[in-house]
């Protein structure tokens, strides 16, 4: 189910879902996002706009909306649980690093189906973890940093 291409009152009501300020301010928020927020995040980026938000209700409404079709629950740590409501079929990157989780995009083989060895495939859901560009990038840099700071120091010594 793709909730970008209807509003998200729309995504409710087609959902079976009551269309509460709520869950509607909710699931707009969850569509503007890419980090695939935790119930904690949501809620800390909601409660100035609405500050009676409880988390426990951004916790039954990423879950009702789960039940519904309407976002996954990514099970990527042992942690947390994170939420997307991207519904278009990806895999997901956790850096072990800096913890961000990432959309890859790359095709799988059993996507679209239906039946493997006999099963029926309802969800494919596929998690690759390692260090992210980012976090590389920055460990470049601080080699780099750290070579050049020791031959700076070699030099002065006369060595």
């Amino acid at each position: 189910m793709n909730t970008n291409l209807r509003s998200p009152r729309e995504a409710l009501v087609e959902s079976g879902l009551n269309p509460s300020f709520q869950r509607i301010r909710i699931l707009e928020h969850m569509l503007g996002r890419l980090d695939h927020p935790t119930v904690s995040m949501v809620h800390d980026s909601l409660i100035r706009e609405m500050p009676m938000l409880a988390k426990a209700t951004v916790y039954n409404t990423l879950n009702a909306f789960v039940e519904k079709g309407l976002a996954i629950a990514l099970t990527i740590t042992s942690e947390e649980c994170r939420y997307d409501c991207r519904r278009e079929a990806h895999h997901h990157f956790l850096c072990k690093r800096c913890g961000s989780i990432l959309d890859i995009e790359i095709r799988c083989k059993y996507a679209g189906v239906g039946e493997v060895m006999g099963h029926r495939v309802e969800d494919i859901h596929g998690y690759f973890k390692g260090t992210c560009k980012t976090c590389l990038t920055e460990e470049e840099r601080a080699r780099a940093r750290s070579k050049k700071i020791l031959q700076h120091t070699i030099s002065k010594k006369g060595g």
